[in-house]
């Protein structure tokens, strides 16, 4: 049994501001004199002031007109005079502006009108008395309800004193009152105008961010210093987010500057730090200064007003730590500041003088990575329009704007305003431009990174990646470059720091476009109209020319020619091939709709393989000859490549300092003998004719990396002669029969592909000997014999991908894929115990062919068993102690997952479509206590696991985190503990249902109830709020004042009336704020219900079980929905549920083992969003299988790095 209460109505509604300031004082002390004064000094400065002419009596109710007026107003001030406290009008105002302050960003300026703060503060003096007057007065109430009210009134007036005395305010004492009151004028007017400054959109896209410096802003630390570094690279918005944020909270500290663009300002001219000391200490210091002579001495007196008020520091574009060191010293801060530095390069603030304290400030680094495609183009119109979309006919042209740009803020801007008022054709025109070169504004700014690397070694670097190297592997780029006398460990661990280049889930190079633009565009400016003096030549057509006409300068470092290509360029930063652009494009669209998502994916696929032959057909038309004596000058030649080129003449032509050479397609069928190799490092003849190695073996002592995958070689062997090589790629050569034994003298050998050998019947016995190789893959022989009982003994090997294996001998103890189950122990003593990763995919394992123990992997990370005919989850993957990420998708048979171990983090349960429950060990539930993050948008389920289970419709229950059933299913008792009554009527009803977490189209259902991380939710058709709902009002939003109630509240009941709605489900949520505590808890359901006719109108009805302290007595609450039309909600109701004091068990415990809800993450101070979002769908990128046969560049890392190892589990 459960208790409903009756609610108290509260405001809601705000109206527009027609103030700029209300004044809140005692006219007793101060109407004829100095609120007199200050009232006319404000309308002077053409500041729109609020004063009350009239005067209440103590005890009368504050007037309607004077609480719209506060909340009508920008900002208020409150004169604090010695006999505020006494006016019971006073304190009412106080509380109701000091709310607005909470809710809408007030203005709040206290004036200590000769009172000190601390008896404000404390309510001591005339302050205490007239509080003690209150309170005696409060306690002759004989009526218990009206003592209650006044107690809890006094309560909120201790409360508002505290807070008030706490905010930067301006102190009578000492001054003459016409400058006084000057001060607060020229203060007041400040504030406003960065208030209408705030009000410019430079925030788009930033909304996360903002939310994320918010919380840290107000998270009540007491550290003696806090630091946030904003990083990311030039343009991205780092001092748009800075000076917003800085607009926001600065009136929240005692001090405050901001310091804008240091890094143009510290010019070599001696004075310019001394300036920007002067500035910062007018800022932060009560007293005006002599001028600064000594940059040592303004440090000191810095360090000395940094460590004596509460201050907010911003720090705008420093690129060095030393001014750091001159701008705050080393001596920390007063408690509770806040320092904001924003910069290009992330490792440049631990390297100050502050990080060489005994007590290390607290520091945060926050990294800018650039808007998504539908933020790009709302920045974009709104420069370019003056609105958030493009208008009509310029929609086309707008996105291949922001396809260019990238995500880049200033970039868009600069475009935008370029092109604003501009017809269509000049867009065209500019998009045409964009193609061929860099916009010199966007190239200004961007290469101010560049320019500031102080190294040369690090510039050349940056234009090699940019060149050539986007999109490589970073060892396979750090191998080769190193060859070139480029030190590339350092050098690249600088660029990232820079933000000059990031890497990629596989550890590849990924680079901005735009910053690859700027990079290719300095080499471009070498030479603009004479390719040949360049020191690098990457577009295909300039290449082409300068080998055709024998052109090739002594100048020229590397080289890429690719006929297959058609003259395009084959790397950039951001981009990815056709197919991949195709299925963003899609993903965007459709979203989670995945059946339209996957039928287009299909017929994408279709069209993208047709592109591929015509490009194969476009380029065997293309194979123009080319002599190899274009390549005799080219002394400084070291990176090389030329696909699908037909060339002619003697290969002694090659310079001799080649360190890489990729020949895709090469016709060749032997390497020449008069190839010069011995300094090259990487050797890529893929896809090419090659059937042997060579015809007589040579030495190569500095050849590392070896592609001939899909080519027709049939036996390769004569290792003795690669003592270097480290990694061999095979994969898809379809006539490979056999790998030498001599293979055993590669003993540096890391990685070992021969995926898809089909040929292949056994693998060398030598292999035991590579002590060395981490990766193995054998995916897609499906000639083995056996697999040889030496890959036990192959001690560091790492990952292993058996996948698509047909082992022919059904005798062999070795085989792994048997029908008939094998001997207890033989499946998992055929693996290493170093093992990390191991797939098994499509094997036809059922589950009699595991061991009942896998104990001996005790590293094993990742198991990837897809595609096999198990029914339940195999006993010996409960044993594996370290497992990860598991990888069930496609395993149709599969009916249960249950006693997942607790080390795992992410299930891909995929198309499983037997699959109806997934549950997990139980001491799991002990192991993971709820969530005590405060960072913003924390979830319960940032400890829990990420599960995927897209078209497996027939799961029902994930144990703890969702269960879908029936309503009429449901127990009685469950039902009255939710409060739920009425509902028998319902139950019969049948409704379309989606799941926009697994499902791929709709169902036709019985009225479902659906639970979801302490969340219970039903959906019916009817045209109004159940009527035991204790407060309903009409629209999307309802707003109640919690009253008070001697018993535990433990739920609410949310419900609301909608119009089928015409929006894509996953965009729709309701969000219950607490006002009173300023805490937002935002709800994203992926259960949805309509009509089955689509003409009828939904109620839904939702509990959102209430954790302590989350929503107490006198709590102002809104509950609204956000993302629907106006007109899809019609009606919203609430209804508070208390515990009777039953200390029966709790009916609904069985579905919150974890003990979910919306108190699991205790809110700090401030604004905090709670987005219960936790279904991975579409899942993450765990087990996006990548082959050395696409990505031959992969190069295993020197020591285990975890994303690696889990990311490439090769698979075809």
């Amino acid at each position: 049994m459960v208790i409903l209460s009756e609610l108290s109505e509260g405001s809601s509604s705000t109206s527009a501001h027609r103030y700029d300031v209300f004044l809140s004082f005692r006219g007793a002390d101060t109407r004829r004199s100095f609120t007199n004064h200050l009232h006319k000094a404000l309308l002077d400065a053409n500041i729109n002031t609020f004063l009350d002419d009239e005067e209440i009596q103590t005890g009368e109710d504050l007037k309607p007109e004077l609480e719209t007026a506060i909340k009508a107003s920008i900002a208020s001030i409150v004169v604090l005079s010695k006999n505020y406290a006494s006016s019971t009008w006073c304190l009412d105002e106080l509380v109701l502006i000091l709310e607005q302050r909470r809710i809408s960003k007030h203005i709040v300026i206290p004036i200590f009108y000769h009172v000190e703060p601390t008896n404000v503060r404390k309510q001591q003096g005339s302050f205490g008395d007239d509080m003690a007057k209150h309170i005696q007065s409060m306690e002759k109430e004989k009526d218990p309800r009206n003592k209650s009210q006044r107690a809890h009134k006094i309560e909120l007036w201790k409360k508002a004193l505290t807070e008030v005395a706490d905010l930067k305010g301006m102190n009578a004492d000492g001054w003459l009152e016409t400058k006084f009151i000057e001060e607060i004028v020229q203060d007041l007017s400040s504030r406003l105008d960065l208030r209408l400054q705030s009000k410019i959109p430079h925030v788009i896209g930033m909304r996360s961010s903002i939310n994320t410096i918010t919380s840290w802003l107000k998270d009540g630390s007491t550290h003696t210093a806090d630091i946030l570094t904003i990083w990311g690279m030039a343009g991205i918005g780092k001092t748009s987010l800075a000076k917003y944020i800085y607009q926001l909270h600065y009136s929240d500290f005692a001090r405050s500057s901001f310091i804008e663009d240091i890094e143009r300002r510290c010019t070599p001219k001696v004075s310019s730090l001394l300036d920007l000391q002067i500035r910062l200490l007018e800022d932060i210091q009560e007293i005006n200064l002599l001028k600064l002579h000594d940059v040592d001495l303004g440090t000191l007196k810095i360090e000395k007003a940094l460590l004596r008020s509460r201050t907010l520091l911003v720090l705008d574009g420093i690129d060095n730590w030393q001014q750091l060191d001159v701008l705050v010293g080393t001596l920390g801060f007063h408690p509770g500041s806040k320092i904001i530095i924003t910069t290009k390069d992330g490792s440049l603030t631990e390297k100050c003088g502050l990080f060489n304290l005994n007590v290390l400030p607290r520091h945060m680094k926050l990294l800018l990575q650039g808007l998504s495609e539908r933020e790009s183009l709302q920045l974009l119109s709104w420069h370019a329009f003056r609105c958030d979309e493009p208008k009509e006919g310029y929609k086309e042209e707008s996105r291949k704007v922001v396809k260019h740009c990238g995500g880049h803020p200033l970039a868009l801007k600069v475009l935008g305003s370029s092109l604003r008022n501009e017809d269509v054709v000049a867009w065209e025109d500019t998009v045409a431009l964009l193609e061929k070169e860099v916009n010199a504004d966007i190239q200004k700014v961007l290469q101010i990174s560049f320019d500031s690397l102080s190294s040369e070694n690090d510039k050349e670097l940056f234009k090699h990646i940019a060149c050539f190297f986007v999109g490589k592997d970073r060892e396979f780029t750090e191998t080769i470059l190193k060859e070139c006398g480029i030190r590339t460990k350092f050098g690249i661990s600088k660029l990232i720091d820079r933000c000059l280049i990031t890497i990629g889930r596989r550890n590849e190079l990924m680079m901005h476009q735009l910053l690859q633009d700027m990079g290719r565009n300095l080499v471009h400016q070498e030479s603009p109209e004479k390719p040949w003096k360049r020191s690098r030549l990457w577009r295909h057509e300039d290449s082409y020319n300068v080998l055709k006409q024998e052109k090739g300068g002594v100048k020229i470092q590397g080289l890429v020619l690719d006929m297959k290509m058609g003259g395009k360029d084959t790397s950039h930063g951001t981009s990815s091939s056709i197919e991949e652009s195709f299925q963003d494009e899609l993903h965007d669209k459709f979203g989670p709709f995945h059946l339209l998502h996957l039928v287009c994916k299909f017929f994408s696929r279709i069209w993208c393989l047709f592109a591929r032959i015509f490009l194969l057909h476009s380029s065997n038309q293309k194979k123009l000859d080319l002599n190899t004596n274009a390549l005799s000058k080219m002394d400084k030649l070291r990176l090389l490549q030329l696909n699908y080129v037909q060339l002619h003449g003697s290969y002694k032509h090659f310079p001799e300092g080649l360190r890489w050479l990729s020949m895709h397609g090469s016709p060749l069928s032997c390497i020449p003998l008069d190839l010069k190799m011995e300094n090259m490092v990487a050797l890529d003849m893929s896809n090419s004719n090659l059937q042997q190695l060579w015809k007589k073996p040579k030495l190569l002592p500095s050849l590392k990396i070896l592609n001939l995958s899909s080519s027709k070689v049939v036996w390769i062997g004569h290792f003795s002669w690669l003592p270097a090589l480290e990694r061999l790629i095979l994969a898809g050569c379809a006539t490979l029969m056999e790998v030498c034994e001599s293979i055993a003298q590669c003993t540096r050998l890391a990685l070992l592909d021969l995926s898809y050998c089909n040929m292949l019947r056994r693998l060398p016995r030598s292999i035991r000997e590579l002590k060395k190789v981490k990766i193995l893959s054998i995916a897609g022989c499906s000639n083995l014999d056996e697999l040889p009982e030496e890959i036990k003994e192959m001690e560091s090997l790492q990952v292993l991908n058996a996948n698509d294996i047909n082992i022919k001998s059904q005798a062999s103890l070795c085989a792994v894929v048997e029908v008939l189950p094998l001997p207890v122990k033989s499946f998992s003593l055929l693996f290493p115990r170093s093992l990390v990763s191991l797939s098994l995919r499509k094997n036809n394992l059922f589950n009699e062919s595991f061991p009942v123990d896998f104990s001996s992997l005790s590293k094993l990370r990742v198991l990837n068993l897809s595609g096999n005919p198990i029914t339940s989850l195999p006993d010996c993957v409960k044993s594996l102690s370290a497992l990860e990420f598991l990888c069930l998708q496609g395993c149709h048979s599969l009916k249960s997952i249950s006693c997942l171990p607790t080390t795992i983090n992410f299930l891909d349960a995929n198309e499983c479509t037997s699959l109806e429950k997934i549950s997990f060990h139980p001491k799991l539930f002990a192991a993971c206590p709820p969530n005590t993050t405060e960072s913003l948008d924390a979830s319960p389920y940032s400890y829990s696991k990420d599960i995927s289970f897209l078209s497996s419709e027939s799961l029902t229950e994930i144990e703890g985190i969702r269960k879908l059933q029936a309503l009429e299913d449901v127990d009685d008792k469950i039902l009255n503990s939710l409060g739920w009554s009425d509902l028998k009527l319902v139950k019969s009803q049948h409704v379309l249902v989606f799941d926009s977490a697994g499902w791929n189209r709709p169902k036709r259902l019985p009225v479902q109830m659906f639970y979801e991380i302490g969340i219970f939710s039903t959906s019916f058709r009817g045209r109004e709020i159940p009527k035991w709902f204790s407060h309903i009002s009409n629209g999307p939003s309802v707003s109640f004042t919690v009253p008070s109630s001697s018993h535990t509240l433990r739920g609410l009941n949310i419900g609301f009336v909608y119009t089928n709605p015409d929006i894509i489900p996953g965009d729709w949520y309701e969000v219950l704020y607490n006002r009173t505590k300023n805490c937002t808890w935002r709800y994203e359901s992926h259960f949805h219900a309509i009509d089955l006719t689509c003409n009828e109108s939904m109620v839904c009805v939702r509990h959102w079980v209430i954790g302590k302290s989350v929503v107490e007595m006198g709590d102002d609450i809104t509950i609204y929905h956000e993302c629907w039309g106006e007109d899809n909600v019609t009606q919203c109701g609430v209804s508070l549920v208390y515990d009777d004091g039953n200390k029966d068990e709790d009916p609904l415990a069985i579905y919150k083992p974890w003990k979910y809800n919306i108190g699991t993450c205790k809110p700090s101070d401030g604004e905090v969003h709670h987005d219960y979002r936790h279904i991975v769908s579409p899942p993450p990128d765990k087990f996006e299988h990548v082959t050395t046969w696409e990505f031959w560049e992969y190069i295993p890392p020197n020591k285990y790095m975890d994303d690696l190892i889990s990311t490439y589990v090769v698979d075809r």
